[in-house]
């Protein structure tokens, strides 16, 4: 029951037990009617202006005394009910300490009536009733309150769910786009310079390119078909640890020297880890090709006590880039992703990427 609900329901509850009170008193029609009317007018201007706090609180201790007037010394009278109408109301609309005070204020009016009169019968079960009410409307809010947040943390769950699925293709297509650009560029550059002097080799660094800008298209359409769909069918394949060799091969094609040394057993790096470890040769090789062009480049993958190493060192001092770009970033956000670290700095005469996989 929300705020809202309890604002229609319980002036409509209030003024049905007011008018059933009058009507089983053994007051004075006159009274009877002016009670009731008291009570059924203060439910309706309370819910009618939206009154809240302290001011609800004084209006309705006014339509309490109004049922108890009806009620008094008739444990039998309904109007005792319209304080358990009264105590919900207090309960779903305010704060739990205030609402606990309110109900227990109330649940001492049937003990008061029952000292004044042991005789008469129905007192306890008036303030069992009150009693109970104020406690389950009590939890009924605090469990809407809790709905509440937790709804509002999911939310910003589902929300930063997304935005980590965006930078992370981002990263994706960012390192697919470059890997491709840089290699593809070199063929091309390779078949200026030789279509004069050797046509043959001019073609066939221009098929190259070609071809791997085809491939590069189709492994950009599979990264982008992940925010398309959850389901793997129709996809093609992330490439994983065991595409290091043709991704290094790719590079050489293109005039880099390139050398790869990886372990034997390097299937056991399983698919996620694999594809961290493709990502981080694929940009590191990127930017040594950019950044150091001619210079030759080792690649080491294998195992170690903390788990599987990646290092990528090139030869010859970098030639820095205009502006810093987000592929060291990337490269770092997917080590940590995984548990690791990466490191990248200059060495003697070089640069070193070195990122470590936990297992």
């Amino acid at each position: 029951m929300t705020e809202r609900t309890a604002r229609v329901v319980a002036p409509a509850a209030l003024a049905l037990f007011a008018v059933l009170g009058a009507l089983m008193t053994d007051r004075a029609a006159p009274g009877a009617v002016a009670a009731a009317a008291v009570a059924t007018g203060i439910g309706v201007v309370l819910a009618w202006r939206r009154v809240t706090g302290w001011p609800m609180i004084a209006g309705l201790a006014i339509a309490a005394g109004a049922l108890v007037f009806l009620g008094h010394a008739q444990s039998a009278n309904l109007s005792w009910m319209g304080l358990c109408v009264v105590a919900a109301w207090v309960a779903l609309t305010s704060p739990t300490p205030v609402a606990v005070g309110t109900g227990a204020v109330l649940a001492l009016l049937p003990v008061v009536e029952w000292v004044m009169d042991t005789a008469e019968p129905g007192w306890g079960a008036w303030f069992a009733g009150i009693s109970f009410t104020t406690a389950l409307t009590i939890f009924v809010r605090r469990l809407r309150v809790a709905m509440l947040q937790l709804k509002a943390a999911q939310d910003e769950l589902a929300e930063r769910s997304r935005a980590e699925e965006r930078n992370r293709i981002a990263a994706e297509v960012h390192d697919v786009i470059g890997h491709a650009l840089t290699v593809s560029l070199l063929h091309i550059s390779g078949a200026r310079l030789a279509l004069d002097e050797d046509p043959q080799e001019a073609r066939r660094s221009l098929l190259e390119a070609e071809r791997l800008t085809r491939d590069s298209l189709e492994e950009v359409r599979a990264t982008v078909g992940l925010m398309r769909s959850d389901s793997p069918d129709g996809r093609a394949p992330l490439p994983d640890a065991g595409d290091l060799p043709a991704l290094v091969e790719s590079f050489r094609r293109a005039g880099s020297d390139v050398q790869l040394v990886v372990d034997e057993h390097l299937g056991v790096l399983g698919a996620t880890r694999g594809l961290a470890a493709y990502r981080i040769v694929q940009e590191a090789l990127t930017n040594a090709t950019r950044h150091a062009p001619g210079q030759p480049v080792l690649v080491q993958v294998g195992p170690t006590r903390d788990g599987t190493t990646v290092t990528v060192h090139n030869d010859g001092p970098p030639v820095p880039a205009p502006t810093p770009g987000a592929g060291l970033l990337g490269m770092r956000e997917r080590a940590e992703s995984l548990g690791g670290r990466l490191t990248a700095g200059p060495t003697d005469g070089g640069w070193l990427v070195e990122a470590v996989l936990p297992r």
